[in-house]
């Protein structure tokens, strides 16, 4: 990209910014590589990079929380700026990095860190300056996207779509990170210390990932006028509490988000002066994560030490524990087909104070008289700490035969 653009990148800045590669630290100096950059360029010693005095800014693109730790550290105390598309790194243990930077005014500058190459990261910071961000929901992981859409679509098991977008490139072959609900709730954190001002302790964020969605419940959302997606939310609520989340869930049809497919991104952000913007975009590859590492460099070069990047401006913040979070929910019961079982589930849920919005028990046409079936309760507002009450008296009733499936229905 800099080969390609790097003379409109010079003119766009009045000839203020000329970035120039002077070192490349690999793992593996043989492995092919696209692009024609000199071999002298080349070395396996990260330091080499921070070392370097005719090095002004540093790029990490590493991935990992260790080595990319070390080199983030070394670059902050030698006073130079870095670039990193870490979400992970910053997510986990950026406090101490962020507190580098401010002692040694060095910025870090993280744009495509969250949603690739979708400018969210400078809308929120600079951009929306001027309001208070009421609410962030996102759709933040496009692997996770792709396969619950192809569940959706072509009634795939999660095996079966987790293994096509292997194949197509959609998911590495460690999956772990994107299907386990954590790449995306990275990147809800490090919106919410943008939004919000202080760093986020990962431990205290509830986050759920997609391995346990089954094709018979996105057919009931499907039935009941919803699509399930892996929603990242940081909500401000009213008693100032701030409350981050990830978590498969059930998302009205008719809703923007409902509309984003495939392995792209989209992130709806609230504020208080601007009302709801959507962001929209390819979440992840090389050309829309280099688009966003280009445009931080451009911005450490042409601010200098002037702009130090995100810097937390309080020392903490309250998060809501998830116990009171508060949403309405589709709860699906395995039960034996026997009389008053709608009646004994709702007897416990009404002692709790819940409230039944409706329920759906669709008739096998193929086995009419089954022994057991699938019954849906869609449940009013209340907090998830009451609900997971009830639902532990309901798991020992004589008639469930299995846990009972949770989704949280987002009205966004």
């Amino acid at each position: 990209m800099l080969q390609g653009n790097g003379a409109l990148i010079t003119s766009r800045t009045q000839d203020t910014v000329q970035l120039e590669i002077r070192k490349i630290a690999v793992r593996d100096l043989s492995k092919a590589r696209d692009g024609d950059a000199p071999a002298d360029l080349f070395t396996t010693n990260l330091l080499d990079v921070v070392n370097d005095p005719a090095v002004d800014v540093v790029v990490e693109l590493i991935g990992g929380t260790d080595a990319a730790y070390d080199l983030v550290e070394a670059a902050l105390k030698a006073g130079k700026p870095v670039v990193t598309g870490n979400k992970a790194l910053l997510a986990e243990r950026g406090g101490p990095l962020f507190a580098l930077s401010k002692e040694h005014n060095a910025p870090i500058h993280f744009e495509a860190a969250v949603a690739g190459g979708i400018p969210i990261i400078k809308a929120v910071q600079e951009s929306l300056v001027g309001n208070r961000i009421e609410s962030i929901a996102g759709i933040i992981n496009g692997t996770s996207n792709y396969i619950l859409q192809r569940m959706t679509e072509a009634g795939l098991g999660y095996p079966e779509a987790l293994k096509e977008a292997k194949e197509l490139g959609y998911a590495e072959a460690d999956e772990t990170l994107d299907v386990n609900g954590w790449d995306a709730a990275h990147k809800a954190i490090l919106l919410a210390s943008l939004a919000h001002g202080f760093v986020i302790d990962p431990e205290k964020v509830y986050v759920r990932g997609i391995e346990k969605v089954t094709p018979l419940d996105i057919r009931f959302a499907s039935e009941l006028g919803y699509v399930v997606k892996l929603l990242s939310l940081v909500h401000k609520c009213q008693n100032g509490d701030i409350e981050i989340r990830t978590q498969p869930s059930f998302l009205s049809k008719k809703h923007i988000l409902a509309s984003v497919h495939g392995v792209f991104n989209a992130v709806a952000v609230k504020g208080d002066h601007l009302g709801e913007s959507l962001f929209y975009g390819r979440g992840a590859g090389q050309g829309p994560t280099a688009s966003s590492v280009v445009s931080d460099l451009v911005e450490a070069a042409r601010n200098s030490r002037a702009d130090r990047g995100f810097l937390p401006y309080k020392e903490s913040g309250p998060l809501r524990e998830i116990d009171e979070s508060k949403t309405s929910y589709y709860v699906r019961f395995s039960v034996n087909d026997q009389p008053g079982v709608i009646a004994e589930i709702a007897s416990i849920l009404a002692q709790h104070k819940i409230g039944i919005s409706g329920t759906h028990s669709p008739v096998d046409a193929d086995n009419p008289d089954a022994e057991f079936l699938e019954m849906v309760f869609l449940l009013h507002t209340c907090p998830f700490g009451q609900l997971k009450l009830a639902l532990q008296e309901v798991e020992k009733l004589a008639c469930i035969t299995a846990r009972p499936v949770v989704f949280r229905i987002e009205n966004l």
